[in-house]
């Protein structure tokens, strides 16, 4: 008991610090700026529906900012850059909605430079951004959200499937040049969440079969070996610890939290 009660009052250390969070509208974003709130931490929560976080950011006045935008383009990104001034940077949460469903037959020269776009291009842009903040204060936290698709692909989603694993490699190569000076880079590889970004798959998978939506997301959880998709709070848990300071020592990797899904050995 006296473990449990050890793990329960952790102080995580994130109190008074500056975070942004991406995709903070709803699913993961919107669980880890609540966690992050709950903190004490200090969050500019980029979203393209700010009236999704009106509620919370009532609730936590203090505490989050909104910027309400597209963080995939340049405006935005500046705007996030402007926040930062006179501020100490702790850490950012790389995360938007990722490519739209489909297999190879179905998609597009055009759906795949989109894709590039979507996928890869602004999340470089904007750990270009970022890095020279962290290395001016020899510490910072840069978590990417992925997919279960970088270690086992995921049938209908072609573009999530060839591109997301590029994140990898550069957050890899990216925290090997970084990591003495303090900077951990890390990604988080989600499978099967109960959240909207998951719909897609729902839709296309009853498309194809004829099947119900419902028969279709229940297909889904029966590949799960725990038997039930998880909720997108239980991920924010451990991205946050991602985010903190305690994570000092873990840089470099693409942790999967899917209820055992992947079958390779290093899953």
């Amino acid at each position: 008991m006296l473990f449990l009660k050890k793990i329960v009052d952790m102080d995580l250390k994130l109190k008074d610090r500056y975070f942004i969070v991406g995709g903070a509208g709803s699913g993961f974003g919107k669980a880890i700026t609540q966690l992050l709130a709950e903190e004490g931490a200090r969050v500019l929560a980029v979203t393209r529906t700010g009236s999704k976080l009106q509620e919370m950011q009532k609730q936590f006045p203090e505490n989050i900012q909104l910027l309400e935008g597209d963080i995939t383009t340049e405006e935005i990104q500046e705007k996030i850059l402007d926040w930062t001034k006179g501020k100490k940077l702790s850490g950012a949460l790389i995360n938007a909605g990722g490519p739209p469903a489909g297999g190879f037959f179905e998609i597009g020269l055009e759906d795949w430079e989109k894709a590039w776009r979507v996928v890869v291009k602004w999340k470089i842009a904007l750990t270009q951004k970022l890095i020279p903040l962290f290395l001016k204060e020899n510490y910072g936290r840069l978590v990417f959200i992925e997919s279960i698709s970088v270690k086992q692909p995921v049938q209908n989603l072609i573009l999530s499937n060839a591109l997301r694993p590029a994140i990898v490699g550069f957050a890899k190569t990216l925290s090997q040049e970084v990591a003495e000076k303090g900077i951990t880079v890390n990604v988080l590889a989600p499978g099967m969440h109960a959240t909207p970004a998951l719909e897609r798959l729902f839709v296309k998978k009853s498309e194809i079969e004829k099947i119900s939506y419902e028969e279709a997301k229940l297909s889904f959880e029966r590949d799960i070996p725990i038997g039930k998709m998880a909720t997108a709070d239980e991920m924010a848990s451990l991205a946050l610890w991602l985010l903190s300071p305690l994570s000092r020592y873990v840089t470099g990797q693409t942790i999967t939290h899917d209820g055992g899904a992947v079958k390779g050995i290093f899953g």
